[in-house]
């Protein structure tokens, strides 16, 4: 095998599943490429791709050693980073994942970190679905809940906590509970965790109280949902970061305040295979102590 080239030839054909594209992107003939390719398959003794006149795709051999050559390309690309970069500070892109609401607590202090940190650019992927981060090719990710990856590091940001608010207008026609009890005459904006397919739970302290007595809308996007108290359609159960703006202009009302028991928790998680580099690292420290630290 012709060594680091070697290497790099066969993931960017691995990635492209062309020997053309893989040249152009490499600055080499097709011709170049398809005997870097063939000088590792003898070595290895086995096909990593499959040929024919139409399409190139990987073996099962292939597909695994493509996997593993990546992951030693990007430690190598990180570690080089790390280095060139130590002396003149943070720079670079950077690609952090986020649930599709993290919009509204993360975009009004990225503008003080932009100013800090004026050569990282940041790639942001809003999507509720879990995903993989080495995968995906992801710097870091925040989500909430209970963190069970234990191929991740992570770093608490903060707690929120969460609401029950309705439109004036739906609480003039169909009345302000006082108790948890007097839901039942009330009707249910529920979220769907778009990962699960499950309703997710009003945690009121006392559990044992019929919760709505009719679910008048299920969506799997916050936003939505929001939308839908916005007019009056019934009671939604929301991070109280989604309903600020709304409830410092009025348009929604908060209830049964003293019975809501459940604060919720974002983490900003990273790979634990990889050096936190440096432009990550400011990301990391910035987030935590900016998010989630009001009353």
């Amino acid at each position: 095998m012709d060594g680091m080239n070697g290497i790099a030839i066969f993931v960017r054909t691995a990635e492209r599943l062309s020997f053309a594209e893989a040249g152009r992107d490499l600055g080499l003939s097709p011709s170049a490429v398809g005997k870097s390719v063939a000088r590792l398959e003898e070595t290895l003794g086995v096909r990593l791709f499959h040929r024919t006149t139409r399409r190139v795709s990987l073996t099962e051999e292939g597909a695994l050693l493509h996997e593993r050559y990546r992951r030693i390309l990007d430690d190598l690309r990180e570690a080089e980073d790390m280095v060139a970069r130590a002396a003149t500070g943070p720079r670079g892109t950077l690609r952090i994942s986020l649930p599709t609401i993290g919009y509204r607590f993360l975009l009004p202090v990225l503008p003080e970190f932009l100013d800090l940190y004026p050569e990282i650019d940041l790639d942001l992927d809003f999507n509720d679905h879990l995903v993989d981060l080495i995968d995906a090719g992801l710097d870091a990710a925040i989500r909430s809940g209970t963190l069970v990856d234990s191929s991740l590091m992570s770093r608490r940001l903060g707690a929120f906590r969460f609401v029950l608010c309705a439109a004036p207008a739906y609480l003039d026609r169909k009345g302000v509970p006082l108790r948890p009890a007097d839901l039942k005459m009330h009707d249910a904006l529920r979220f769907r965790f778009p990962t699960t397919g499950k309703l997710q739970e009003w945690v009121l302290l006392d559990d044992q109280t019929p919760l709505c007595g009719r679910t008048a809308l299920t969506c799997n996007n916050m936003e939505a949902m929001r939308a839908a108290a916005l007019v009056a359609l019934g009671i939604a159960y929301m991070p109280d970061f989604l309903a600020h703006e709304a409830l410092k202009n009025g348009s929604l009302i908060t209830v049964l305040d003293d019975f809501l028991v459940d604060p919720g928790q974002f983490s900003i998680l990273w790979p634990s295979n990889r050096h936190l580099s440096p432009r990550l690292k400011v990301f990391v420290d910035f987030v935590g102590r900016k998010l989630f630290q009001g009353p």
